[in-house]
């Protein structure tokens, strides 16, 4: 009997035994790689401003295909959500990585200084992208003229509104320099049309959601606005929403920024009726070009402006719908 029970014991401690062990190597098990890895010219880091946004993938899109056309190794970080001092944390742990350049979104003040200056001790090229610290030590900046481009937003009001208006802004981050520079060009630009009148400005925190309720307290506080401006990619359809929440039935003219499909659609359906356009893909692909060349040749030039333009419905006719 004795016997029995041990061999039937040994039996169902083997069999839990191989179990474990078959299990194991499917749950853990990686092939082996037996190729070499692929070595890269150089590797480049992209610092966005915040890891799932639309506006930054776009970016990312543009300076992987460069990237890719020149054997480069490009690594994608960013802040889960935008936040100043995560995204200086991760541009500090880059410089101590010892990646062959850093580009990255510029921040107002010393600590982005500083770490630029860092960087450049270790001959580490740093750029930024979409938004510029000019008095950093930071070897150039691509993307778009942010005064310039909130000169065209005063622009579409000036030239597509009659009578006066009251003006309502709805920006990303009242903290973030680009916002801040298309805020003070569109003042710039209506201040010499006494008819246009601002009121004030509400942050979305880059979502739509924020935005909407940006929207909504503009128009609670304001209910004379004639007329909102967003600053950032999201606001446009935020904006939108908003009115659709508080007001549906009032005229308000729109001016948002950026191209994503939903704000063209917008714009299609006559809800929108501008957008200021910069390109992030063609911002991202210069980036890594530059990147390279400074790598190669030093220094070319200090600002490389992309390009910006109103959009309207009429050109999205002639385009058959889709930007380029």
């Amino acid at each position: 009997m004795k016997a029995i029970i041990y061999t039937a014991t040994a039996a169902v401690f083997l069999i839990s035994f191989i179990g474990m062990l078959i299990y194991g190597y499917k749950t853990f098990y990686i092939e082996s790689d037996t190729t070499t890895s692929k070595e890269y010219k150089y590797h480049f880091a992209l610092i966005a401003e915040e890891t799932e946004n639309d506006y930054w993938r776009l970016i990312e899109k543009g300076a992987r295909k460069a990237a890719a056309e020149n054997d480069i190794y490009l690594e994608y970080v960013a802040p889960k959500k935008a936040d100043n001092e995560a995204l200086l944390e991760l541009l500090d742990r880059m410089i101590s990585a010892n990646v062959d350049g850093i580009i990255v979104q510029g921040v107002e003040g010393q600590r982005f200084v500083d770490l630029a200056h860092k960087g450049n001790e270790r001959h580490l090229p740093i750029i930024t992208i979409d938004a510029d610290v000019k008095g950093s030590e930071r070897q150039a900046y691509i993307g778009t003229d942010n005064f310039h481009a909130g000169e065209l937003a005063g622009q579409t009001m000036i030239e597509n509104t009659t009578g006066e208006q009251y003006v309502g802004i709805v920006t990303g981050r009242l903290d973030a320099l680009s916002q801040q520079e298309r805020i003070a060009g569109f003042k710039d630009k209506i201040k010499s049309h006494p008819r246009i009148h601002l009121t004030t400005t509400e942050e979305s925190g880059i979502t739509v959601i924020g935005a909407a309720q940006a929207t909504y307290s503009l128009l609670k506080e304001y209910p004379e606005i004639t007329a909102l401006i967003g600053t950032s990619a999201l606001d446009g359809m935020g904006m939108v929403e908003g009115l659709h929440e508080i007001a549906p039935n009032k005229e308000v003219y729109m001016t948002a920024f950026d191209t994503l499909p939903e704000t063209l659609q917008l714009i299609q359906e006559n809800k929108i009726d501008a957008t200021i356009a910069q390109y992030p893909e063609k911002m991202g692909y210069k980036a890594v070009e530059v990147m390279i060349g400074l790598q190669e040749k030093g220094l070319l030039e200090r600002e490389v402006f992309t390009e910006t333009n109103i959009i309207e419905k009429q050109d999205l006719q002639r385009s058959g719908g889709e930007l380029q």
